[in-house]
This record gives structure tokens, sequence and C-alpha cells, in this order.
């Protein structure tokens, strides 16, 4: 059977070397911290001078808010010297460089998009959508970050992105966000911590409670129990990880979408926020809400977890509990279906499950619904984004895996009332690397994130070999007609 035409943009958004954060470099407690700040104390004025005046000069337009960042490093680094002693201007930046180091977030790749229509749809030519994409960086150490682009789709699906600038920052972290005590304790009994301890930690804290609130119980709570209880200590990090696990964090509204960098914050993000797969949702009064399904690696382990914004400034970072959530590669549907959450998933590495939960955050019983059958995907098979609503029910664009671990796209039709039921699907692939796109990072794949209609046209972002990223575009119509 003939499979749709697949129209190759010639857009290419290539990782950008020269795109680079601040980051903190040391830490005071390092052995060498104190060291240092003897050494750099030790300076005559006219020497930190001109220290000073040569890494502004090499660094200090490279970075929207330089001055700020080394301002805030000094002070994390003044307990390293002496009391009340008076420091200049310089001096304090200068000190803040020497715990401060530049990190290329896109050294090493730029990849794994997805797409979603934009917020702001105002000011926009007759049948044209602004959309944002977002991508997985890679830098230094493997390291993945959350990236976003800006563009246009034209009426006749003519793909544009807006040149990002030369900034790239990292949000702050929300003061006294609140937790909600019952939603907080069944993530803490879905974790198999709920116990003696926990219960009288969240009796004493209200219907919600900040991170400081907490640890304040976490300390009294635990006095009382240290002479009876050996495993107090080990509870009582594991609840204040958890805590510290689920954040929010807000970008300075002046800032523009592309210079916006979710860098990995938490323990379980050490090493990378990975494949983050963006949808908007529409809930049943109407508004809408942007969710993202991601995958937390710490170097070991590999753990899904979950984004949600309204305005890709303010975002909540939240833990996913349940047996179900395991793997990599959930995709969450982009409306309630019969009255619960849905979502997709490849819990065992091979086969695509789909899932149904009454609270986003909790995930318990899978179905499945997919093995691989055809030869290109005999390895395994997983989602490539969250299921597109058409008329004739939910398109998925998958992902198999083939011989010499070849990594092609291709396309499946879930019943739109039960989305259990797999009514179409392609015997082929729809993409498959081409020779301009089989040298990378990974070679030999072709991977998307997430995709979306425009009209009748299909869009869809694409990583080539995990080191740049392009766009296809194909017909909706050709694509069900090919549907087996």
């Amino acid at each position: 059977m003939k499979i749709a035409t697949v129209q190759r943009s010639q857009v290419i958004l290539h990782p950008d070397r020269s795109r680079v954060l601040l980051r903190p470099f040391l830490v005071p407690t390092d052995p060498r911290a104190a060291r240092i700040c003897a050494q750099v104390m030790a300076l005559p004025e006219t020497e930190v001078h001109a220290l000073w005046q040569e890494v502004n000069q090499e660094f200090g337009g490279r970075h929207a808010k330089t001055r700020e960042f080394l301002k805030a490093r000094f002070e994390l680094v003044r307990p390293c010297l002496p009391a009340r002693e008076k420091l200049s201007q310089e001096r304090q930046l200068l000190l803040g460089a020497y715990f401060t180091h530049e990190y290329s977030l896109e050294a090493a790749a730029l990849f794994n998009p997805s797409i979603v229509p934009h917020p702001d749809q105002s000011d926009l030519p007759p049948g044209g959508l602004r959309f944002i994409l977002s991508l997985r960086a890679t830098g230094e150490g493997h390291i993945s970050s959350i990236t976003f682009r800006t563009g246009l789709l034209g009426a006749r699906g003519h793909i544009s992105i807006n040149a990002p600038t030369r900034y790239c920052l990292e949000p702050e972290q929300v003061p006294n966000a609140a937790y909600e005590n019952g939603l907080f304790e069944r993530k803490l009994q879905e974790l198999g911590l709920v116990g003696d301890f926990s219960r009288q930690v969240l009796q004493e804290l209200g219907s919600s409670f900040t991170l400081d609130d907490l640890r304040a119980s976490l300390t009294r709570t635990a006095q009382q129990f240290r002479a009876r209880d050996q495993q107090t200590g080990a509870v009582s990090r594991k609840i204040l990880m958890l805590a510290q696990s689920n954040y929010e964090v807000q970008f300075s509204p002046d800032s523009r979408l592309s210079e916006r960098v979710l860098f990995p914050v938490t323990p379980s993000q050490s090493n990378g926020i990975e494949d983050a797969r963006f949808v908007r949702f529409q809930h049943e009064d109407g508004t809408q809400t942007y969710y993202a399904t991601y995958t937390a690696y710490d170097g070991k382990m590999i753990l899904p977890q979950f984004i949600e914004t309204q305005d890709f400034l303010h975002f909540k970072f939240i833990t996913l509990n349940g047996p179900a959530v395991q793997n990599k590669g959930m995709a969450l549907f982009p409306r309630k279906v019969n009255g619960h959450y849905a979502m997709l998933g490849r819990q065992d590495y091979e086969n695509i499950y789909v899932m149904f939960s009454d609270h986003l955050h909790f995930w318990h019983e899978t179905q499945l619904i997919l093995k691989p059958v055809f030869p290109w995907e005999f390895i395994q098979l997983g989602n490539c984004g969250s299921p597109i609503e058409t008329d004739a029910g939910w398109l998925v664009l998958s992902h198999g895996v083939g011989p010499m671990r070849k990594y092609c796209i291709g396309a499946f039709l879930l019943d739109r009332d039960d989305p259990t039921k797999v009514i179409g699907r392609l015997r082929g692939p729809l993409l498959k690397p081409n020779e301009n796109e089989r040298e990378g990072y990974v070679p030999n794949v072709v991977y998307s994130c997430g995709s979306l209609l425009h009209g009748r046209q299909l869009v869809i972002p694409y990583a080539m070999s995990d080191y740049a990223t392009t766009f296809a575009t194909l017909s909706l119509d050709e694509v069900l007609s090919a549907m087996e």
C-alpha cells in the first residue's frame, strides 16, 4: 500500500556551541574554597581591579545579568571569609567569578523536539499558526536540558523559526511554594513512606505548607522519634527529597522564550531532563494547560516525571507515582477520555500500552495495545508524542527500531471513544533516516517527541540522528488512507 508523500523542510536547527549558561562552579564546602578565597583576599586592590576588568570584558557581554549572578555566587562563599571584612564591589564580583563557569548547553546536540500552538495567536497572517518548539539540548557530560524556539507555520505549509537571542538563562525557584497536605500524603503512600513518623510530620502542618514548614516539622518530629526508631533519619531524608522534587520555577517576564532553559535541579534529574513531550491539554471547562512528560535521569536510573505551565514563564515540576510509572516515553492525551486522564507508555521497553487515571499524578493500571509485528519495528515500539485527535480517531506517531538499531517513524490510529482499540496501522514507516540524516551523535535515527495538525497537514519536527532538528510535512488524508 502506498505510504503518504513526505515533504522534508530545508529548515535545520543545528546545535550552537555559543549558547552558554552561567552555572555554579565548586561549592563553599569544597576543600579548595577557603584557600581560593584566601588567595583572592591577599591580592592588592590594583590587581583585583585589573583581573575584574579582564573577566568583565571577556564574559560580561555574553550574558544578560552577569553581575547579578556573580554577586549571588559571592554571597554563598561569604562564610569562608573573615567576619566583618569589608570588600570592594570588584573583589566581591571577582570572588564570585572563581565559583562560576560557563556551560554550553547545546555543545553536543539539539534534538528530540515537540511542537505545540503558542498561547499568543494574535497578529498573524491568514491561515498562519504561531508555535512553540521544545528541544532537548545536550552539552558537556551528556547532561540534557530543555530549551525553546518559536516559529510560524504558514497557510501553505511554510515553516519559519525565529532566531534565538545571544543569551540563555535559568529561572528562579519560586520561594515558599505551597504543597497540598492530602496530595503529598498520597505520594508518600505510593512510595511506601507512610507510618507513624510521617503521619505526625504531616499532622503538625496545615492543609497546605511550604518547604520550610516541612523542614521544621521533620526536625521537631525526628527529635521525638530518634530514641525509638533507627530508621527516622532515612525516612526523613526521603520525605524531604520528595518535596524537593516537586518544585516551581519562574522566568523573568522580560525574557524571550528562546532564552529560557530548564536545567536539571533535583538529584533525580542530575544527569538530564530528557525528551519532553509537550501537549496543549483541553480541560472540561474549556481552559487550557500545557503539560509535558519527561524522563529524569540521574546517571543510573530513569524516572518519568511531569511539567505543568500556563504561559511558559511559570513551570511546575511534579513527580509521577504508581506502578505504571516506568520506563521512557509516557505521552498524555490532549483531553480526558470518558472522564479519565489517558496516557500512552512503554512499560516493558518493547510494546505500547495505554493507561487511565482519575488524577494526573498517579498511574496504576496499564493495558497492552500494540506489539512489534513488522520488520522495521521488531526490536521495540514507542510513541513519538501525544496522540492527535482527528475525525477518524486518535492518530499516534510511533517509533520503531529494526536491524542495526535503525529508528524509523510510523503511525497508528486508536478509536476516539475507546483508545484501547487499534483501528488502523501503517505497515511501513512514514519517515526513515536518509543519507543526509543518518550521521550524528547516535547514527541512523529519526525521532520526534510531538507533532501537530495545521489544517489537513501533519507537521512533524524530528531529530536527525540525535544531533540536529528539522521538519517534515505530510497530508493527513494520505496518512489515514494508507492505514490498514
